[in-house]
């Protein structure tokens, strides 16, 4: 048995998929089975997972017919047979000691989550999205959340998870929606008990500006509405203390239009400027 099973789901990646495939490769930690799941890509990503297969037995390639996000990542869990988890979408990428460091500290703490920081990054520049300042661990559910800066940041892929209590607790991703990763997030850290962060580490997020997510339409509206509330439930449910998620907007008007927003969220300002460009105080 593996000592994590690293879940990458891809479709039409290539231009980033060779780059996070060698982040996972050359990982310090070699004790991994590196589960690829091809969701019905229509470019060259199944040629470049057929290369990276020949060159790495530890790679293994799942063909499914397009079917999203959030189902390619059940396929993971079902065909994983590690210890813990890990996601890596196929256009980002991790720091060589990610997957060491982790599973090191969740061992060491018996820890059913590891945690690590995030950096963002956009074309030419990058930027501390979560700093993990020191190794924490606690089971309080409250501070689990507040260390990994959920709901704000409900990411999947900066962690690891034990797949015992994945399965115990048939934590899966609903299909078919945007921002899938928000309520998958809530229900582990409140469900499963031991978290543990850790620093000096990093998940590389790539934020391309062209991505689907970044492009508004009504689907992807009804979706953030939905799954909004149906985290805000999950927090409720299990007794949440939200008031580090609190959060209030001022708007600037002139001739009724909306020139400047205002977001004011945990001691930060956020400016809006013609609901377009974006700076923090």
């Amino acid at each position: 048995m593996p000592a994590i099973s690293v879940i990458v789901p891809v479709y039409n990646t290539q231009k980033f998929l060779e780059k996070c495939l060698e982040s996972i490769i050359n990982q310090t930690f070699k004790d991994i089975e590196i589960i690829c799941i091809n969701d019905g890509s229509t470019d060259n990503s199944m040629s470049i997972l057929n290369d990276y297969s020949e060159k790495d037995s530890r790679i293994k390639i799942i063909n499914q017919k397009n079917a999203g996000l959030s189902c390619a990542r059940n396929t993971g869990i079902n065909n994983a047979k590690g210890e813990y988890i890990g996601f890596v979408d196929s256009d980002d990428w991790i720091d060589l000691d990610f997957f060491e460091k982790l599973y090191n500290a969740a061992k060491n703490y018996d820890a059913d989550i590891a945690s690590a920081g995030i950096k963002r990054v956009r074309s030419y520049k990058w930027k501390y999205h979560l700093k993990i300042k020191e190794e924490e661990v606690t089971e309080n559910t409250d501070r689990k959340f507040v260390l990994c800066d959920v709901p704000e940041k409900c990411y999947v892929w900066n962690k690891i998870y034990r797949l015992e209590k994945i399965k115990q607790f048939s934590l899966y991703f609903e299909a078919g929606i945007y921002f899938e990763d928000r309520c998958f997030t809530c229900e582990a850290l409140s469900k499963l008990k031991r978290l543990v962060v850790v620093p000096d580490t990093y998940y590389n997020y790539w934020t391309n500006p062209n991505s689907i997510v970044k492009s508004k339409s009504t689907k992807k509206t009804q979706d953030a509405k939905y799954t909004n509330e149906k985290m805000m439930k999950i927090l409720k449910l299990n007794n949440i203390n939200l008031e580090h998620y609190a959060e209030k907007i001022k708007k600037i008007k002139f001739l009724g239009l909306t020139i400047l927003k205002i977001k004011i969220f945990k001691h930060k300002k956020q400016y809006i400027l013609f609901n377009q460009i974006r700076f923090e105080i």
